[in-house]
């Protein structure tokens, strides 16, 4: 495997080598550029190669390579970047850092859709209900970025809902399905006209899974539409509603694992299992939104958002029946000023805030086969979160790109216990405001050659379902984590931009961690458990090693790759009577390794592998378990019809092709040694796809 990795970089610097030297032996207008990638999470459009930060896209194009039926896969190819599904529907996501934090659901990651948080005030996110085909393009900014986006220690995630490029009239169906129930409707249709875009998305989703309790469904409705109300004024509505549903079916033990792996969490002398007590979650989930973005002057624009969320979550546990309704309100609002430029220099100076409400009731029943039993726990948290940021940002003889940034950050709640205790009154709880400072800079040494290094602080408030967790217990002296990033790296490209080597290098430096624990009955509880350290190298690179034509047999070959190495460690993490500094953080590869070829065809026919090396992680904070190391091989086929403007495509595809016996969820630190949730062996899906 480090043999073919090595080889794919040697051909890769060959062919920037020679590319360099294109300019000598080809007149300029010979030479076909690609579409230069263009980051747009940092308020304004910046080429990717300039940005002084660790930034990755994905396009619409290389989202449409993938299965099409979950992130998964597609977000996993970005080095430093974890995405796992215990089930169908069952999501977890983290970003150079340990899924440790989050036992289930996103947590420790700011998400975005389009200009609007999605991530509440609680810090929650509900990702699983984005249906994939939904997404048009993903910008992920790795490394803490509070300057910005307010308290996250993890990074950022922007999702685009519309193709920005796509300016066209259409309508489009598809269908899919594949092994153990797996089945995928989806519609759209776009109109387009002189000053306005409309675009509505419907799917839905369905799958039996892999183990026994694991069947899911999910509906979903989006829609985008987007005015130009006068030539310096644009405002836009988002709106989105999901209903999902999905069974879970709970973590086994290696002897359970290795004898059946489709097994359900089984009873036990105590408990009872997860079929009996029906495992699942039910998510509707109603949001929506409008950005206003208004150019006041030729030099000052301001960008309004604002947004609301309403959730129904209900969640049958072994031990309990579990139920939340959380109403979420906010805004985002900052102003750009832009300097008039010149030749040598350009300046940008931007300033804003950012405001969340969300309204909680934490309630928990005893479980009675499914059904909800009586009150056991009924708790009202309300959550407020806002921050102020300005950033200066500054072009310097178009070589030297600085940034400065900052935010401050507020947040607080207030609770109370509405049975047994039957509380009146509040009691409240605020923490002390946070600077989050970055400070970045990048030097272009030549045109396709661009250094870059940061500082920035991560801050992490405790969220809403850590204060209040399944226990039962309000955890009132959960502190926040902050911690230091330091960063170097570069980006180098040829003179074509037909291939792109990105490199990052690393260190974070976390204190008060928060981590879970669990009790006999399986319940959560979560404490802060001194620092870590984290040190890693991360590296992408693509390259069209036969350049897209309409002459050659073969229309086009590319190569990716990505690379991610890490040492993750526990500092000062005593937790008596044990002592675990030292040890490796849970749930954390130290090695990843994904690469991809894509090969076009005569007659639009394609043919996409992907490969996924990922080494053996702890399980438990001890290190006393390990879940093995796994390569995924990926196969897709695909034949695009086009006549006029109909577009008729069909394909199919193979998943997980060496049948590997893996874990992509692990239940960390699990009670009797439950950690595995295993993955589905050799699978297979197809499908086609109309539009018109």
């Amino acid at each position: 495997m480090v043999k073919v990795y090595f080889s794919l970089l040697f051909i890769f610097f060959v062919n920037c080598v020679f590319g360099q030297k294109a300019p000598d032996t080809l007149k300029k207008d010979t030479i076909k550029h690609l579409k230069e990638a263009v980051v747009s999470g940092y308020l304004s459009d910046q080429p990717v190669i300039s940005v002084p930060a660790s930034v990755s896209i994905l396009s619409p194009e290389q989202l449409r390579l993938q299965p099409g039926a979950s992130l998964v896969p597609a977000l996993n190819t970005v080095p430093g970047v974890r995405m796992e599904e215990r089930s169908p529907g069952s999501y977890r996501l983290s970003i150079r850092g340990s899924l440790l934090r989050s036992p289930f659901g996103v947590r420790d990651v700011k998400i975005y859709f389009d200009e609007l948080p999605l991530t509440d005030a609680g810090g929650n996110t509900y990702l699983n209900a984005i249906d994939v085909s939904s997404v048009k393009g993903l910008e992920i900014l790795k490394g803490p970025d509070g300057s910005l986006f307010g308290a996250n220690s993890g990074g950022v995630v922007l999702i685009h809902p519309a193709d920005r490029n796509n300016e066209s009239n259409y309508q489009s169906f598809g269908i899919s399905g594949g092994s153990y129930g797996l089945f995928h409707q989806t519609a759209a249709l776009q109109n387009h006209t002189s000053n306005n875009q409309f675009t509505l998305n419907e799917a839905y989703q369905t799958s039996a899974g892999y183990r026994q309790n694991s069947n899911m469904d999910r509906t979903y409705l989006q829609a985008v539409d987007q005015l130009s109300v006068s030539q310096k004024d644009r405002l836009k509505f988002i709106g989105l509603y999901s209903n999902l549903n999905y069974e879970t079916p709970g973590g086994l033990t290696l002897a359970q694992f290795n004898v059946n792996p489709q097994l359900a969490r089984l009873a036990t002398k105590t408990l009872p299992g997860a079929i009996r007590q029906k495992a699942g979650i039910g998510q509707k989930l109603l949001y929506g939104g409008a950005v206003n973005e208004w150019q006041l002057t030729d030099q000052i624009r301001n960008v309004t958002s604002l947004f609301g969320t309403y959730v129904d979550f209900a969640n049958p546990f072994i031990t309990t029946y579990n139920q939340r309704y959380e109403g979420t309100y906010g805004l985002r609002s900052y102003f750009e000023w832009s300097g008039k430029a010149t030749a040598q220099f350009s300046q940008k100076v931007d300033a804003g805030l950012e405001w969340q409400q969300t309204n909680s009731d934490i309630n928990a029943y005893g479980n009675r086969s499914g059904v909800r039993d009586t009150a056991q726990a009924l708790d009202q948290i309300h959550t407020n979160q806002h921050f102020f940021f300005v950033r200066y940002q500054a072009d310097i003889n178009r070589r030297w790109h600085l940034e400065a940034a900052t935010s401050l950050n507020f947040y607080g709640y207030n609770f109370r216990n509405l049975y047994p205790n039957n509380e009146t009154n509040f009691t409240q709880r605020h923490f002390t405001p946070q600077l989050m400072p970055r400070l970045a800079v990048s030097y272009q040494i030549n045109n396709d050659f661009v250094w870059r290094t940061s500082v920035s602080r991560g801050y992490s408030t405790p969220t809403t379902t850590e204060i209040r967790p399944t226990d039962q217990l309000i955890n009132n002296n959960l502190q926040a984590e902050d911690g230091i990033n330091y960063e170097t790296g570069f980006r180098l490209r040829n003179v074509d931009e037909s291939a792109f080597l990105d490199v990052s290098v690393f260190y974070y430096d976390l204190h008060n961690a928060i981590l879970p624990q669990q009790n006999s009955n399986g319940s959560t509880y979560y404490i802060n458990a001194g620092d870590t350290h984290q040190p890693g190298f991360e590296l992408y690179f693509t390259d069209w090693l036969i350049r897209r034509n309409q002459a050659d047999f073969i229309r086009g070959l590319q190569v990716n790759g990505s690379v991610t190495l890490d040492h993750f460690t526990f500092a000062n993490y005593v937790e008596a009577p044990n002592n675990y500094s030292g040890k490796m953080l849970t749930g954390v590869p130290e090695q990843v390794v994904a690469a991809s070829t894509r090969v076009n065809f005569p007659k639009n026919i394609y043919f996409f592998a992907q490969y996924n090396y990922t080494s053996k992680l702890p399980l438990n904070d001890a290190n006393s378990a390990f879940a093995g190391a796994y390569h995924l091989v990926q196969l897709k086929a695909g034949w695009d019809i086009v006549s006029h403007k109909t577009r008729f495509g069909i394909f199919a595809g193979v998943d997980n092709l060496l049948n590997q016996e893996y874990s992509l969820g692990d239940d960390l630190n699990a009670v009797g040694g439950r950690y595995y949730n295993a993955a589905a062996p050799r699978n297979y899906y197809a499908g086609i796809n109309v539009q018109f």
